[in-house]
């Protein structure tokens, strides 16, 4: 069983910055591709930003200049440094795990998430 387990959320004051990470086990990590969400209240879940298996990043318009997200395939890891964090960035982040492989078979895997609150 594939196991994603998200850390780092918490209260920041508007501005402040936090680091999450996402460890995953039980799966060839380099293979896939991951991605962090979230998902404020009454609102749908939304894709803030993603890294290939090749390094390749893409973001959120939201999330452009300020969230950089990272992997380390050696721990099995993957980050967003979340800098310059506005009160519209509460949410619950998860994030997730892809893969496709040669014959188009797709695997994907969600962690449990981890709250972030921005208020001063």
């Amino acid at each position: 069983q594939v196991q994603l387990v998200e850390s780092g959320g918490g209260l920041v004051p508007p501005g402040g910055s936090l680091r999450l990470s996402c460890a995953a086990s039980r799966v060839i990590f380099s293979f896939y591709n991951m991605g962090w969400y979230r998902q404020a209240p009454g609102k749908q879940r939304e894709l803030v930003a993603s890294i290939t298996s090749s390094g390749t990043t893409t973001y959120a318009d939201s999330a452009k200049g300020r969230f950089t997200i990272s992997r380390d395939n050696a721990k099995n890891t993957v980050y967003l440094h979340m800098n310059s964090l506005k009160p519209e960035d509460t949410a619950v982040y998860q994030c997730k795990a892809a893969f496709v492989s040669s014959v188009g078979a797709r695997s994907e895997y969600w962690g449990q998430g981890t709250q972030v609150t921005v208020s001063s």
